[in-house]
C-alpha cells in the first residue's frame, strides 16, 4: 500500500472495528447485568408491598372482593377502556397462606407453575390446578429467585414468606420483558456507533491529510527545485517527523554538492594534465613525420613511444583513483600472504631498478604470519606505486628497500630509498593529487592513490626519514577486515 493516508485510515477503521464490537459486548453484559439487578429489586419491593395489603385475619368476603376489584381493573384494562401497556399479561402475582390457598392472584398468574415451584419441580408447567384446590405447602428454602419455564417461557419469580403473617408472595415476570428491555438499551448504544463510523472514517481522511500537510509542501519544495540547486532545504516549521527526513536530505545534498566539487576538480585537473602530454605526443609525431634523416626519426620515435607511455600511466593511475574514490567500486577483501605476493610484485619492478643500476631488496622475516584480509589487486597497485615513485625519484646506483613487519594486529610495510627525499614541511603536500615534488614527471597522482587505498583498508599511512638516507612511506594494514577509516600523516 502506497498511501499513507490510507493506511493509517484503514489502521484506525480496522481498530475500531475490532474495539467496537468488544466494547458495545462489554456495555451489553454490564447493561443487562445492571437491569437484571433492577428488576430483580422491583420483584423483591412488589412482593413486600403484596405481603402488607393482605392481612392473615382478612375475611374470605373481604378478600373475595379484593380479587373480584382486581379481576375487573384487569378486565377492564384488557378492553381498551383505559390505557394499558403490552406488559401487564407478562407480569404475574399470587399470595398464599399457610394453608397453601391462594388468597391474591393476578389474572396472568401461572399457578401450575407455582404449583410445581412449591412442590420442588421445576420442569416444563403442567396443566393449572382447578380453583379452589389447595397448593401445596411452601418450606422454608424455597424462598428467594427462581427462573421457571412456562408454556414454553421463561419466568422470572420471587418467593417471599411473610414471618408475621406466614403468607407465602410470588411475583413474577417473563423474561422477554427484560430482554427486549436490553435490547433495546444495547441497539441505542449500537447504532450511534455503526452511524458515526463512516463519519469518523471522513473526520480521519481529513485529519490525516491536515497532518500530511507539511510533507506535501516538502514534495512541493523539491519538486520545484532546479537539478543545478543543491542547496539545503528549508522548510518552516518543520514537524519532528520530518526533520530526520529534512536534515537526511540536506546531508545528501551536501554530499552531492562535495561530490560534484571533487568530480569537478578532478576533470579540470586531468585535462590539464593531459594536455599537456598528447601535446608532447603530438610534437613528437610531426618530428617523426618531418625527420631529415633515419637517425632523427628513429630517436623522434623512441621520444613518441616514451611520451605513450607516460600518457598511458597517467590515464590508468587517473583510473584507478577513480575507481577508488567515493562511489566507486568497493574492494573485495580476501586472505592472503602479504610477503608472497609483494614478492611477486617486487619481481616485475626488478627490470626497472636493473635498467637505473640501483638495489631492490625485500626483508620479510621466514617464519612470521604475513596473512591479511586485503584486495589483492589494490595492495598491487599501492606496491607498485610506492616502489614506482621510490625507483623514479632514487639516482642512478641507489638503493630500494622495502621491509616487512608483523604483529598480532597489523602489518607494517615500510619502502624505503636513498634518493633526496621530502622535506617535512612539505610532506603533508605529497598525498593531495597533481601534486609533484621536485623534477619529477609523474602526475602528481601515485601517493593519492596510495593514500586511498589504505583508507579503503582501514590502515594508516606516514612519511619519515629514511635509513638509507631519503625517504620512508610507511603502511599499517590491519589483519582484520577494516571498521576504521585511515589516517595519513607526515612525520620525521
Amino acid at each position: 500500500m502506497r498511501s499513507i493516508r490510507r493506511r493509517i485510515l484503514l489502521l484506525v477503521l480496522g481498530l475500531l472495528s475490532l474495539s467496537l464490537p468488544l466494547i458495545s459486548y462489554k456495555s451489553y453484559s454490564d447493561a443487562r447485568h445492571e437491569i437484571e439487578e433492577l428488576f430483580d429489586a422491583e420483584l423483591a419491593q412488589h412482593a413486600r408491598l403484596l405481603a402488607g395489603m393482605v392481612d392473615r385475619e382478612i375475611r374470605d368476603d373481604l378478600r373475595a372482593a379484593l380479587q373480584a376489584s382486581l379481576d375487573e381493573a384487569v378486565a377492564s384494562g384488557s378492553q381498551g377502556s383505559t390505557p394499558g401497556h403490552a406488559y401487564e399479561k407478562k407480569l404475574a402475582f399470587v399470595v398464599i397462606d399457610d394453608q397453601g390457598r391462594a388468597l391474591l392472584r393476578s389474572a396472568s398468574a401461572p399457578l401450575a407453575a407455582v404449583d410445581r415451584l412449591l412442590r420442588g419441580d421445576t420442569g416444563t408447567a403442567a396443566a393449572a390446578p382447578a380453583a379452589g384446590i389447595a397448593l401445596k405447602t411452601p418450606t422454608q428454602g424455597l424462598a428467594g429467585y427462581h427462573d421457571l419455564l412456562i408454556d414454553g417461557e421463561q419466568w422470572r419469580v420471587f418467593l417471599l414468606h411473610e414471618a408475621v403473617d406466614r403468607h407465602w408472595v410470588l411475583v413474577g415476570e417473563r423474561s422477554d420483558v427484560r430482554g427486549e428491555l436490553v435490547a433495546k438499551v444495547a441497539l441505542q448504544n449500537l447504532v450511534p456507533d455503526l452511524v458515526g463510523l463512516p463519519l469518523v472514517a471522513l473526520l480521519v481522511w481529513l485529519a490525516v491529510g491536515w497532518g500530511l500537510r507539511p510533507l506535501d509542501r516538502l514534495v512541493e519544495l523539491i519538486r520545484s527545485r532546479d537539478p543545478d540547486r543543491l542547496s539545503p532545504l528549508v522548510l518552516e516549521p518543520i514537524p519532528a517527523e520530518l526533520e530526520p527526513v529534512v536534515a537526511a536530505l540536506n546531508r545528501l545534498l551536501l554530499q552531492i554538492t562535495d561530490l560534484l566539487g571533487r568530480e569537478k576538480r578532478f576533470i579540470a585537473h586531468a585535462a590539464h594534465e593531459l594536455r599537456t602530454p598528447l601535446a608532447v605526443l603530438r610534437i613528437h609525431a610531426q618530428n617523426a613525420l618531418q625527420a631529415p634523416d633515419d637517425g632523427d626519426r628513429e630517436n623522434a620515435l623512441h621520444q613518441l613511444r616514451a611520451g605513450v607511455d607516460r600518457a598511458t600511466r597517467l590515464v590508468a593511475q587517473l583510473l584507478t583513483l577513480a575507481r577508488l574514490d567515493p562511489g566507486g567500486l568497493s574492494p573485495e577483501h580476501q586472505r592472503m600472504d602479504l610477503a608472497a605476493f609483494a614478492r611477486g610484485e617486487l619481481a616485475e619492478l626488478t627490470p626497472l631498478a636493473l635498467e637505473r643500476h640501483q638495489e631492490l631488496t625485500l626483508e620479510a622475516p621466514d617464519e612470521a604470519d604475513c596473512r591479511l584480509e586485503a584486495d589483492p589487486p589494490a595492495i598491487g597497485v599501492l606496491l607498485q606505486n610506492l616502489v614506482g615513485n621510490a625507483i623514479q625519484h632514487t639516482p642512478e646506483g641507489g638503493r630500494v628497500r622495502v621491509v616487512l613487519t608483523p604483529s598480532p594486529e597489523a602489518i607494517e610495510l615500510r619502502v624505503q630509498d636513498s634518493g633526496p627525499g621530502v622535506a617535512p614541511e612539505r610532506r603533508t603536500k605529497v598525498f593531495e593529487r597533481f601534486f609533484r615534488e621536485g623534477s619529477s614527471q609523474g602526475a602528481g597522482l601515485g601517493l593519492s592513490i596510495v593514500a586511498r587505498i589504505v583508507e579503503l583498508h582501514g590502515g594508516g599511512i606516514a612519511l619519515h626519514d629514511s635509513p638509507l638516507g631519503g625517504l620512508e612511506v610507511r603502511v599499517s594494514l590491519p589483519q582484520a577486515r577494516p571498521t576504521t577509516n585511515a589516517t595519513h600523516t607526515a612525520a620525521r
